[in-house]
């Protein structure tokens, strides 16, 4: 079997991941080859060994069966199956919910378990729990837990339903710039559009997104529709072959009146859902893949465990506070194709100016459930990319009023078009989004960091610190909420390890420890600190000042305990407690503290009672 550059070099250090990791995950964009991936590593080491195949989709399944059937005898389990396992076959294709008494038996005997779609793993679920618990207290010592994802990160906040309690690291195999280099997948070209008129005021994120008998509604009723058609209508005359689409919306109401608005041009469209039967489902995937379908409109089944190479625009039609979301309906449309040689984005969504292009997106094994606040100034992802007036990451916003009484609406990169001009409708008619909309959050890592380095030592310096060393209870006992969140921070810095972590899963056991420490000191004291809707770095950094939001009190008395942790550790050690200080104390503000804290790594109740 040919692979591909960033296949082989998997395998070719396959030995010595194992040799370290027992259960990881390995990554690579969609379009990838990552089912090639697990095919050679089947075959290269667990020839003639037991292994099982999850994933969640019948679909997923029988992409798998056909891939790994070629060499392997394979049985897919059925729901009525029994007996024991492995007998006649080597591989055990199933859903995690099928015949569970077979899988039951299987898992202790498995070699390797590999699981497609890992994102989808919850840890806290009925069905892959029971087999991660399974693995864990009963299998073989030296037998494998893979994930395979392109996007590895719960949709959830709940830290009970973290990959790191199912994972404990992330192998990067291949990023999408690099496999766009190779050819492998095609560069997107982003047309994001911010939509004024999308109200979302109000709506509770509880469950980590945004419910969507709240957004479709809000979707309906607003101009996303008629931004993404206009600019549909332009992107589909410019491609030198024939437009094929996707698109994915909220919900069926929001996708019946994206179909009806494709079709009032011509437009060959037809609407795919979960309750679409299997074989209409096909069919029509099918007609797509073969053109005589052009736009494809989805409700929640594109996203994952679908492939047509073909597909060269992709309207995202969904508002999200989930960057997985994001990354695999954008991923779906970077497959390579003859005659292909890029992939249209059109985002009306305010997904790419909140998350930023899905190439450069970041991915972790443990994340808290993300703000409201985040996706409501929209420009997130435009904020952090400018550190201070002199960064050449600036982008626009047109104003231009369109013919049909709209607004352009285009975002574009400073710089990057004669005058500045707009790229869509050819006009300067643009304010610069960082300075007009003047962002809560424009105090960025990269400024905090520098402002941190510098000021702390100059203040510990000059302080008397047998007066601050002596405050810590009444500073705790009378700070405010924000000021809750600065002392966190310093308290974390000054508690955390600044050992060299050679491993995602070792960062955060080390992060998990010491929020777990300060957890347990909040706890002991009956402080609580409240969930907040945003992290805000410049409670951190006002903190340094002494400034307007944090008073002298819990402000010298912080610096005593950071100026304390810098003179007692090297430079490189404070460099990396500072790195970690910063998530503890976002998770902190996040997730807020109190008596009745019940996660994985730190239980009030059973404290206190100890």
């Amino acid at each position: 079997m040919h692979l591909r550059n960033w296949q082989q070099k998997l395998v070719d250090s396959f030995p010595s991941i194992i040799k370290q990791h027992h259960r990881f995950i390995l990554k690579a964009p969609t379009g990838a080859g990552k089912t090639v991936l697990a095919s050679e590593i089947v075959e290269r080491f667990y020839k003639g060994k037991k292994i099982i195949v999850l994933c969640h989709r019948l679909v997923l399944l029988e992409q798998l069966e056909k891939a790994l059937s070629k060499k392997h005898n394979v049985r897919k389990l059925t729901v009525s199956d029994k007996g024991p396992a492995f007998e006649g076959y080597d591989i055990l294709l199933s859903t995690n919910i099928r015949a569970k008494d077979v899988l039951a038996d299987a898992v202790p005997k498995a070699d390797l378990i590999i699981v497609d779609e890992a994102h989808r793993v919850s840890p806290n679920g009925t069905g892959y729990k029971r087999i991660i618990d399974d693995f864990n207290e009963n299998g073989k010592p030296d037998a494998q837990f893979i994930g395979l994802t392109a996007s590895p990160e719960r949709r959830t906040g709940d830290q009970r339903d973290q990959l790191n309690l199912a994972f404990d690291a992330i192998i990067d195999c291949a990023n999408i710039e690099d496999l766009i280099d190779e050819g492998v997948l095609v560069q997107p070209i982003y047309r994001p559009h911010f939509v004024h008129d999308l109200n979302l005021e109000g709506i509770d994120i509880s469950s980590g997104d945004f419910p969507v008998a709240k957004l479709a509604p809000a979707i309906i009723k607003s101009s996303m529709i008629d931004y993404a058609l206009w600019s549909y209508q332009e992107e589909r005359e410019k491609l030198n072959t024939k437009p094929v689409s996707a698109w994915f919306c909220a919900d069926i109401s929001v996708a019946e009146a994206t179909l009806e608005s494709i079709r009032h041009f011509g437009i060959e469209a037809a609407i795919v859902t979960a309750s679409t039967p299997i074989k209409e489902r096909m069919k029509l995937l099918a007609q797509h893949e073969n053109g005589e379908i052009e736009a494809m409109v989805s409700v929640g089944v594109l996203a994952e465990g679908w492939d047509n190479p073909h597909c060269n625009i992709i309207v995202h039609l969904r508002p999200t506070l989930s960057k997985v979301l994001w990354g695999q309906s954008v991923g779906r449309g970077l497959r390579s194709a003859p005659g292909k040689d890029k992939c249209i984005v059109i985002d009306v969504s305010s997904n790419w100016s909140t998350f930023g292009p899905v190439e450069k997106l970041q991915w972790s094994l443990v994340t808290h459930q993300r703000s409201y606040m985040q996706f409501m100034n929209r420009f997130n992802w435009i904020g952090q990319q400018q550190d201070g007036e002199d960064s050449s990451e600036i982008y626009l916003l047109c104003k231009s009023e369109l013919a049909n009484g709209t607004r352009c609406s285009h975002i574009y990169k400073k710089d990057a078009h004669k005058d500045d001009t707009c790229p869509i409708c050819g006009t300067y008619a643009a304010i610069d989004i960082y300075k007009e909309r003047k962002l809560e959050n424009s105090l960025n890592e990269k400024g905090l960091h520098r402002l941190f380095f510098e000021r702390v030592p100059k203040v510990f310096d000059e302080m008397d610190l047998s007066v601050w060393n002596r405050l810590g209870s009444t500073a705790w006992k009378s700070a405010n909420a924000k000021e809750q969140v600065f002392l966190a921070f310093c308290m974390a810095f000054t508690e955390v390890s600044g050992e060299k972590t050679d491993a995602e899963s070792e960062y955060w056991d080390a992060a998990l420890a010491t929020e777990a420490s300060i957890r347990a000191y909040l706890v002991e004291k009956n402080i609580q600190i409240i969930k907040q809707e945003n992290f805000d770095l410049s409670l951190i950094a006002d903190g340094m000042l002494a400034g307007r939001m944090i008073r002298t009190l819990q402000a010298h008395y912080g610096i005593s305990l950071c100026g304390t942790a810098f003179q007692s550790h090297s430079r490189a050690e404070n460099e990396r407690k500072y790195q970690k200080a910063i998530r503890i104390a976002e998770r902190l503000a996040i997730l807020g503290c109190s008596s009745r804290d019940n996660l994985p790594y730190f239980n009030a109740a059973r404290h206190l009672a100890a």
